[in-house]
């Protein structure tokens, strides 16, 4: 069976992205924002994005390209047969499928809300509307239909399929969300939610350190599309001329200022609306935060209705294309090591993601666990196996392939990028993983800290 590949280097450019632009950027990251002291996250963010983020993708890249398999193919074959290399390899398959299971029931929201916006249903009565349609039958029908979306792009191949779209997708949301942010910036009392989302709150970074660093670094993870293989499954589609790592800077880069556009739209519009932050306040906090204020929002403008169509349109498509790229991973898995031809494995494995889905989509408690702390935890154990193997089991492979198809100047900072891949990136995620794990128990990791000091 021939392997794909990508039809030109800006399609996949432009898939990682579309990986990484979908709901972490602009439901997740408002929401982690909000929560986490507004400007002091987004620092703690744009640091772990640049110096832990970049890293990250260029390990993924590497062990894609040179396996040129899904990530349990490709460290089974990089580590000469190793079962337990395979089974690190096997739990990132298995977190794309735990990361499907509540993505998609929130793809449904989101779709939910762009349907409805036509006819702006939910402007009388935001908080009660989201109440109606969260959680129950009627969301395990959309969760479904978004699968469904997803689905059909998946089945159509890596260029048929992910490429077209994604080529399509990726300029509509940019171009979508600067027309948007153009807008909100404008709006009478817009200054103050840029000073909260911009302006630096370093009291506040200091008294909740470790709860900022936690969210941070999970949302990084999340919205960079690390420690679940999908930067090996799409890395693996290659050819070895491309600069891996002005690749994975370009997509970081774009990525990122994405997430920022999404905030430079939502804060801005709700302090304009409600004249301070009342989104998880007044929502209660959670996954339903920006949902409930933003169609407040929208309820209270001139042309809110045809607004509103463009904002869900935009969410819808970054969804989608995040969406694809979840399922992409284990249908690349089946596809490789079992030879399951791609129809069947889309479909089965949409098949397996329309229960698990659907569990999620009937218990408010299970997503809330499964789109939160473990969602987390498992992304971040996944990048430290991924991280630990490329640095101390591909060691100078993986220093021949971060230089393949890169000039003189980038290859003279491979030593440095493998030295923090083996020691200090793993640290680092360790350490996060700790205070996740501590969060969990609750138990308060700076409480903790000042009685081992003193």
């Amino acid at each position: 069976m021939t392997r794909e590949s990508w039809h030109t280097r800006l399609g996949f450019i432009l898939a990682a992205v579309g990986s990484a632009v979908g709901l972490g950027n602009v439901w997740r990251f408002p929401w982690m924002t909000a929560e986490n002291g507004g400007s002091a996250f987004l620092v703690v963010y744009l640091g772990i994005v640049l110096l832990v983020g970049v890293p990250g993708l260029l390990a993924e890249f590497v062990i894609g390209r040179r396996s040129q398999r899904n990530p349990a193919g490709a460290l089974y074959r990089l580590s000469s047969g190793s079962k337990s290399w395979r089974a690190v390899g096997l739990f990132g398959v298995v977190t794309a499928l735990v990361l499907l299971s509540f993505y998609s029931v929130v793809g449904g929201w989101i779709l939910r809300y762009f349907l409805a916006s036509f006819t702006g249903s939910y402007f009388g009565s935001p908080g009660a509307y989201f109440g109606s349609i969260d959680f129950g039958v009627q969301a395990v029908g959309f969760h479904v239909g978004f699968l469904a979306l997803t689905a059909l792009v998946v089945v159509g191949g890596v260029r048929d399929g992910i490429e077209k779209a994604t080529k399509v997708m990726m300029p509509a949301i940019v171009v979508l969300l600067v027309a948007l942010a153009a807008w909100a910036v404008t709006r009478p009392g817009a200054g103050a939610g840029l000073s909260f989302y911009l302006d630096f709150d370093a009291a506040y970074l200091r008294a909740n350190f470790f709860d900022v660093l936690g969210a941070a670094a999970g949302q990084a993870l999340f919205t960079l599309s690390l420690g679940v293989g999908t930067m090996i499954t799409y890395a693996s589609y290659l050819g070895d001329d491309n600069n891996l790592v002005f690749d994975g800077s370009a997509i970081a880069v774009l990525n990122t200022g994405v997430g920022v556009l999404a905030g430079l739209v939502v804060f801005p519009l709700l302090f304009a609306t409600f004249g301070e932050l009342t989104g998880p306040a007044a929502t209660g906090g959670g996954p339903g935060a920006l949902f409930v204020s933003l169609a407040g929002a929208f309820s209270q403008v001139p042309l809110g209705q045809p607004l509103a169509v463009l904002f869900f349109g935009v969410i819808v498509l970054a969804a989608l294309s995040s969406s694809i790229s979840m399922l992409e991973i284990p249908v690349a898995y089946l596809v490789d090591e079992h030879g399951v031809e791609r129809r069947s494995a889309t479909l089965g494995l949409a098949g397996l993601v329309l229960v698990t889905g659907s569990a999620n989509a009937l218990r408010p408690s299970l997503f809330t666990f499964v789109s939160g702390t473990l969602v987390n935890l498992m992304l971040t154990a996944g990048l430290t196996g991924f991280l630990v193997f490329v640095g101390w089991v591909l060691g100078a492979d993986a220093l021949s392939e971060y230089s393949s198809g890169a000039g003189s100047r980038v290859q003279s900072l491979g030593p440095a990028w493998l030295w923090s891949v083996r020691t200090v990136l793993p640290l680092f995620l360790v350490a996060t993983l700790a205070v996740n794990l501590l969060a969990l128990a609750g138990i308060s990791p700076a409480a903790l800290v000042g009685a081992l000091v003193g």
